[in-house]
């Protein structure tokens, strides 16, 4: 019986300029972020390595899992290698405002709903934003890491 290996090769060469995707994410999350009037967001490098470690060791693993550090927030997305933009990536966070409620975390969604990536983003406490990318041939993932954290449980995200 044959049996194949599956091999998690990470590609060195990033999707995305770094300068080019470090623009584009902060402009992807500081639009969502005026939209209900919090401060705009500042790139902090400290974020986007730890994002880019931890990129890396899901597209190791080929599977999503929040990383058991408390002391960042953290958003995580995979989707199909060299398919999607940084604005649909991030994009897919923000579309769960449709499933926003306004009140204190965690009862702010619909029922069945999920809404951290987005209350995440829009927190108004929140400062700083890194995140990265890691590919295999196959898939990517994009992490973005967020300080001070949000989510924070009888607070409300703005």
């Amino acid at each position: 019986m044959l049996r194949l290996a599956a091999t998690f090769l990470l590609l060195a060469t990033p999707a995305f300029a770094q300068d080019d995707f470090q623009t584009r994410v902060l402009a992807a999350h500081n639009a969502v972020r005026a939209e209900v009037g919090t401060p705009p967001l500042a790139w902090s490098n400290r974020l986007a390595a730890d994002a880019r470690a931890w990129a890396e060791n899901l597209a190791r693993k080929g599977r999503l899992q929040h990383d058991g550090q408390r002391s960042e927030g953290e958003n995580l997305w995979m989707g199909t290698a060299n398919y999607f933009s940084i604005e649909q990536m991030v994009g897919g966070w923000a579309q769960e405002r449709a499933d926003y409620r306004h009140g204190e975390f965690p009862n702010v969604a619909k029922k069945g709903k999920a809404v951290g990536h987005y209350t995440q983003m829009v927190w108004r406490t929140t400062t700083h934003v890194g995140c990265a990318t890691a590919r295999t041939r196959d898939e990517e993932v994009l992490v973005c890491r967020y300080s001070p954290p949000g989510n924070w449980i009888g607070q409300t995200a703005y």
